[in-house]
């Protein structure tokens, strides 16, 4: 009664592509993504890289490199 005859068939084959597509993207896709900080990225990198750019003036920088510098010394005493 319900005899396709392939009919449907075209639809099936999608369905296959897109599962294959997902797949590739879930295990291929780029581990550093340029949007994304990196894991092993310290805040004075950061701190470094937005200098480099002009986003800081040198007094910006100078103030907040304090800043961190002292905030991970006050963090490495509490951990010993």
């Amino acid at each position: 009664m319900h005899d396709f005859h392939g009919n449907f068939g075209g639809m099936h084959f999608i369905w296959w592509i897109i599962w294959i597509v997902l797949l590739i993207w879930i295990f291929l896709i780029p581990t550093d993504l340029p949007f994304r900080r990196s894991k092993n990225e310290d805040p004075l990198d950061i701190l470094k890289r937005r200098f480099a750019r002009g986003e800081l003036s040198q007094q910006e920088y100078e103030e907040s490199k304090r800043v961190l510098l002292e905030d991970n010394n006050i963090k490495k005493k509490d951990n010993e």
